[in-house]
């Protein structure tokens, strides 16, 4: 179970041992007359604590919201929907990314009714160990670290080759392990200054993101109309070549694989929108920021990715040889499906800008894969399944060995300065995928649990800030398709010609995830000796109450330090609020 330790004040007045300022001495705070604990408030009326073993509540709603769409958009809607096109057609991508999103959501929303009964620093791990088994919460979590010091490299090694694409510079005659290890520093530093620095910074990138895919989707429907230079496509592509590629087989068949191949794409694609719950530990008042966060997942998805990959498909043909060369270039804006639909429209300029959009992408990616890593790590060890030095923060919040280590392990990506070595991490990458589908499989079965272990307790909707609108139904259901595409997500190593040329390395680093993460549940509960948490044993209150406590002070703070700028919340919230 996750501990949540509570700090008394030893003098009767009030004043703190540990506080010699005296902002933070003398008068309690509010969160002080309501708790009694060592713990100030800052000028946002948020809790700080100063026992070394809490995160803080530095991330304010508007970063959530920010961040939570921010995970969501990456390069593999701009740039890994072009291989999904080229194998499967147009008519494949949309319903896969479709059906991909509603899966997304249903998770989201899952993950979003534990996260708002108890917002804790332990992450979604933490859920899997208090309600369902402690062997879970220790595999998911672990796993979890595992996915992300792999991700964060390669987002690295991503934004190093990103700046080759510019030959006119310098750049070019520069070894990429320079670019890696700037990159790293870069996002180590931003990292270590604190989550409020973080959460500012992130915002912003997350801002131009959605800046930049709300233009590629405007242009796109220009060009598809024929407001561009050439003549509108409309939808003769879905004609000719024709609306399902075959893939692998011939026929009906290899529509199908062709189809199957772009769910696995979309699963690729969206993996890290459920980032949002390893951030309500550092959210201010998250009851309400994280639930509105998940709820308006559903029309991000609507408008982001199936928009993308509608006018995507009206844009370019699957049989292109300008998409075929661009499945070639790696990250650089030139694998872009969305640069190819610009060159055949016959733009230019174009390419250049949103390669420093992608630049922007890939680097805020591993700036918040790194965030998540460190998070990640401070939780295990927060569950007791990871060493207590990990645990700690310092006076910013920041779990520094934590994020050390996770840093240290992000130099696997100089092996990308080293073409023998290349491989080698390719194989790593590999693991992301069925390491993300993990992820969410914990998840959901987390989820089930907590539905019934609440109602074996008499815990009715009414007393939860926030439901899963598809229930217990809907998460068994996400269930059954996310086992299912874990298991067929490397399906071609076995309908690839005959068994003589079985693709064993595909084979292996493709599902060598689920064997670690049964190995991970199996030797904790051989060594450990845990048990599967009971539906009337389950643990609903440890901690809640410190939370409860800081989500009334912060509240109470704000009612009273209420902005007389209603007029500007008000259009934020009717005009930009549901996107944003």
């Amino acid at each position: 179970m996750a501990i949540f330790r509570k700090r008394h004040s030893d003098s009767s007045d009030g004043a703190s041992p540990h506080n010699s300022d005296p902002e933070k001495s003398g008068a309690r705070t509010d969160y002080q007359h309501a708790t009694g604990e060592d713990a100030v408030t800052d000028a946002n009326g948020v809790a700080v604590h100063t026992d070394h073993t809490h995160l803080h509540r530095g991330l304010k709603s508007r970063h959530i919201t920010m961040i939570a769409i921010g995970g969501a958009i990456g390069t593999g809607l701009i740039i890994g929907t072009g291989k999904a096109l080229a194998q499967s057609g147009p008519g494949s991508i949309l319903i896969a990314y479709t059906s991909v999103g509603l899966l997304v959501y249903v998770v989201m929303t899952a993950l979003g009714e534990m996260a708002a009964w108890i917002p804790h620093s332990s992450g979604f791990a933490g859920y899997a160990t208090r309600f369902c088994d402690p062997a879970l919460g220790f595999a998911l979590g672990w796993t979890y670290w595992c996915k992300y010091i792999i991700t964060t490299p390669n987002q690295i090694t991503a934004s190093a080759l990103i700046i080759q694409e510019w030959p006119r510079t310098a750049s070019d005659k520069v070894n990429p392990g320079v670019w890696v290890a700037i990159f790293l520093i870069t996002i180590t530093a931003i990292n270590y200054f604190g989550i409020k620095f973080f959460g500012e910074l992130e915002f912003w990138l997350s801002s131009i993101k959605v800046v930049t895919i709300i233009g590629v989707i405007i242009l796109s429907f220009l060009l598809a109309v024929g407001a561009g230079p050439g003549p509108a496509t409309g939808f003769k592509y879905y004609k000719n070549p024709g609306a399902f590629k075959p893939y692998i087989a011939k026929g009906d068949a290899g529509k199908f694989y062709g189809f199957w191949s772009s769910l696995v794409n979309a699963v690729f694609a969206y993996l890290g929108t459920e980032l949002i719950g390893v951030t309500v530990g550092e959210a201010q008042n998250p009851r309400k920021t994280i639930p509105r966060a998940i709820k308006l997942t559903f029309y991000r998805i609507l408008f982001f990715y199936c928009l993308s990959v509608f006018f995507l498909g009206m844009l370019v043909p699957y049989n292109s040889k300008e998409l075929a060369f661009a499945l070639n270039a790696g990250t650089r804006a030139s694998a872009s499906p969305f640069v190819v639909a610009i060159k055949l429209a016959g733009i230019k300029a174009l390419p250049d800008i949103l390669n420093a959009c992608i630049l922007l992408f890939t680097f805020s990616a591993s700036n918040s894969d790194l965030y998540i890593a460190s998070r990640t790590l401070f939780g295990l060890a927060e569950q007791g399944h990871a060493p207590k030095i990990f645990r700690w923060t310092d006076n910013r919040g920041v779990p520094v060995p934590a994020l050390g280590l996770s840093a240290l392990m992000c130099c696997t990506a100089f092996m990308n300065a080293a073409d023998d070595a290349k491989i080698v991490f390719g194989y790593f990458v590999n693991l992301t995928t069925i390491f993300g589908l993990l992820s969410w499989i914990s998840l959901l079965v987390s989820h089930i649990f907590f539905v019934r272990a609440r109602r074996a307790q008499g815990i009715t909707n009414d007393q939860l800030a926030y439901t899963a609108p598809l229930g217990l139904m809907g998460s068994y259901i996400a269930l059954f398709f996310c086992c299912l595409i874990a298991l067929t997500k490397n399906f071609p190593v076995f309908t690839k010609g005959k068994w003589g040329n079985f693709d064993y390395k595909n084979f292996v680093t493709g599902y060598l995830g689920i064997p670690i993460y049964l190995f991970c549940i199996l030797g904790y509960k051989f060594f450990m000796k845990s048990k599967m948490v009971q539906p009337h044993e389950a643990d609903f209150y440890t901690g809640k109450d410190e939370i409860d406590r800081e989500e009334e002070a912060f509240l109470a703070h704000q009612a009273a330090v209420k902005s007389n700028d209603k007029n500007a919340s008000w259009f934020y919230r009717t005009f930009v609020a549901w996107l944003f």
